[in-house]
């Protein structure tokens, strides 16, 4: 059994549950022999194919929707989990799912390779005030990594992070995939659905998807938007967080409430697909995430993103060739989105390159995994 184990899976969504359910579907569909350990959801129905095992958890203060887990203390868990045999382990996440990989794979002996995702300092500094205490946790956080077998990360500029925060050992990158794809033609998708939308032929649709939080810049966001609210368009957030209720009153008060939509969570890929396709460009200027997956996401569906230049998201982008930079000021912002509103016929040219250039299909990066999977499983044998 190879196990993947991270302390989110849907019906919770972000970049690393989406991850880890397609690592879970592919590897599933080439094996038969995949499971995800997770901590409980209430809303959680687990109807795949593949079996998904949830221990005890209780919600995170101020982190809705995330979860805490306690394995630990969860008896009839650990008595399904102790009857399976495994073959590999593999931690996407280094806090209670993460624990319990490196307790399965020593006491059975087993590989075990963890992916760093996410930049948990600025997590831990957002909600601990004392410095002590977040580089005891950060100690704790890089000890993990260099407990393991091998340490992926989803591209080569996350690589500065993991050294930041201390960690010196090896990485291999592993790219991240995509799951939208367009059985008729884009222009098709995106006229029904600007049309279902109620955007207007002369109309920029400016689009966001993730989570409402501050530390993905948003009020950046908004600031820069109301800098050109003279200009035709709507701008759509997808997503649901902590800030989410603060972001609508900002944008109430920077005088976009005409301008500006917040459509909470969608869960359903087809119905998200609709709104990439209908976008103009996605704005995404946070300087929090490491690999985002919705960059990839918006490309698949040909639309450009416009990202902060020198970010770890940025490092798969050239700028005007398949998406847009800029610098990290709400001026500078606000003047290349006017700039490319006057630019229609280049946003098209643009989006339509970064589908070709950085959109990979998950099918072809679980085939990559496998492969390494069973290279790292007979080198441990041996």
């Amino acid at each position: 059994m190879i196990g993947l184990f991270n302390d989110c899976f849907p019906p919770i969504m972000d970049g690393v549950s989406l991850t880890t359910q397609n690592y879970a579907y592919w590897l599933h569909k080439k094996t038969q022999n995949v499971c995800v350990v997770t901590p409980k959801s209430p809303e959680a129905k687990d109807e795949g194919e593949y079996p998904v095992y949830r221990y005890s958890s209780i919600p995170i203060p101020m982190r809705k929707p995330y979860r805490l887990g306690f394995p630990r203390i969860d008896w009839p868990f650990h008595e399904r989990i102790n009857r399976l045999s495994f073959e590999l382990v593999h931690a996407h996440c280094p806090f209670s799912s993460g624990a319990l990989a490196m307790q399965i794979s020593r006491s059975q002996k087993v590989p075990i390779i963890a992916t760093f995702h996410s930049k948990y300092r600025a997590d831990f500094e957002r909600a601990i005030s004392s410095k002590l205490l977040v580089d005891v946790l950060m100690k704790r956080v890089i000890r993990f990594y260099e407990a393991v077998d091998e340490v992926w990360i989803p591209q080569a500029s996350v690589e500065e992070t993991l050294r930041e925060y201390g960690y010196k050992g090896k990485v291999e990158v592993v790219d991240n995939g995509n799951d939208l794809t367009v059985d008729a033609s884009v222009e098709a998708l995106r006229t029904a659905e600007r049309a279902r939308l109620g955007i207007n032929e002369n109309e920029l649709m400016f689009l966001f998807v993730g989570q409402h939080i501050w530390e993905k810049n948003l009020s950046f966001l908004l600031q820069g938007l109301s800098l050109i609210k003279g200009q035709s368009f709507k701008m759509y957030f997808v997503g649901s967080g902590y800030a989410s209720d603060e972001l609508k009153k900002m944008a109430a008060s920077l005088g976009l409430s005409d301008k500006v939509c917040f459509v909470g969570s969608i869960i359903e890929r087809e119905k998200l697909k609709g709104y990439y396709a209908a976008a103009d460009l996605f704005l995404f200027p946070s300087l929090y995430d490491n690999a985002p997956l919705v960059v990839r996401e918006a490309a698949a569906l040909s639309t450009p993103s416009v990202l902060i230049k020198g970010s770890t998201s940025s490092e798969i982008i050239n700028d005007s060739e398949n998406g847009f930079l800029t610098e990290n000021r709400v001026e500078d912002f606000a003047s290349r989105l006017t700039q490319l509103c006057m630019s229609p016929q280049l946003v098209k040219q643009v989006g339509e390159r970064a589908a070709e250039s950085i959109v990979r299909p998950w099918e072809d990066v679980a085939e990559e995994v496998y492969d390494r999977y069973v290279n790292l499983i007979k080198r441990t044998a041996k």
